[in-house]
């Protein structure tokens, strides 16, 4: 088990400003009159490309990663692309519950309103790594993280309603099972199923949201990318060289952005809610996530480890 580099000082920052321990970010000079779109992992792989889709619709984006570097040759590249994009960078480890709670801290200092939030940030790792909060790194990015963060921003998506969740799912759900009792895997962890299950259990909390959200006008869908050749898997060995067998075959990343930006952007999917999208269209997802008391259940458990240190959630 891997232990993730300390949480630096200075963890967020937005426009080359701090916005950390709370800080609130300063309103713009000019108030954009573009809706706001926000995309976490938006610094590359099919981020990169929903961002660019978001402002060639014409939305002011947030972009959401990492590394300020990838982060900023984002914005040049999709400023090259698109010539009357505006777009603004919050760098943030999103594998960080603190950081993610800054992080919505900072967008809502900033906007009163989003219409877009695309919950696309993700890590498939091939053998535990244990964050500095002591929470699974998966389990943090893939489920936590777009947990706390969409909570935080629900006031600025319903003030913007009609507006839009899209959160970017795998079909490695499909045919997982999960037990709301065992989140954490502990020993029992493996990098499919820590992958497939944290996949699983965001589909879950997402349809569970889609209730709550009801009547609002905000609605909250999850969608499949397909197979897309990104960078997601960064592992050798025959993991890594299987990977890049599939790469071969796989989706370009602009082909990814696909379906997720059509259920960001198509009429149909409006008022639709609570729903699994693949190739543009509406499936049935794993018959787990169609069982209301056990969407519940996931949904509780999600919420109590979202709140808890991570060392307390060990069994």
């Amino acid at each position: 088990m891997r232990i993730s580099p300390e949480f630096p000082e200075r963890t967020l920052t937005i426009i080359g400003q701090s916005c950390a321990n709370g800080e609130r970010f300063p309103k713009p000079a000019v108030e954009t009159r573009r809706p706001i779109a926000v995309v976490t992992g938006g610094s590359g792989g099919i981020g990169r490309w929903i961002a660019l889709g978001l402002a060639r619709a014409g939305y002011h984006v947030v972009l959401i990663g990492r590394d300020r570097a990838r982060g900023e040759a984002a914005q040049a590249w999709i400023a090259r692309q698109t010539p009357q994009a505006t777009t603004d960078l919050l760098i943030a480890d999103l594998s960080v519950l603190a950081a993610t709670r800054a992080a919505g801290r900072c967008v809502l200092s900033r906007y009163s309103k989003i219409a877009v939030l695309v919950n696309n940030a993700g890590v498939f790792d091939s053998e535990p790594v244990t964050t500095v909060e002591g929470h699974n790194r998966v389990l943090a990015t893939n489920l936590l993280s777009p947990f706390v963060l969409t909570q935080m921003l629900l006031p600025a998506l319903r003030a913007a309603a009609p507006a839009r969740i899209v959160t970017i799912g795998s079909s490695m759900s499909d045919r997982t099972r999960i037990s709301p009792d065992h989140l954490v895997l502990a020993r029992r962890w493996t990098m499919v199923r820590a992958y497939s299950q944290s996949k699983l259990a965001l589909m879950m909390i997402t349809f569970a949201l889609s209730r709550r959200l009801e009547g609002t006008g905000v609605v909250a869908n999850v969608v499949h990318p397909g197979l897309v050749a990104t960078g997601l898997v960064r592992t050798g060995g025959v993991i890594g060289i299987a990977w890049r067998c599939l790469a071969r075959v796989a989706l370009s990343e602009a082909q990814g952005a696909d379906t997720p930006l059509y259920a960001a952007l198509a009429p149909e999917f409006a008022t639709l809610s609570g729903v699994y999208v693949k190739k543009r269209r509406v499936v049935r997802p794993n018959r787990q996530a169609l069982d209301p008391g056990l969407v519940e259940e996931v949904w509780t458990a999600t919420e109590r480890l979202a709140a808890s240190p991570g060392h307390a959630m060990r069994p």
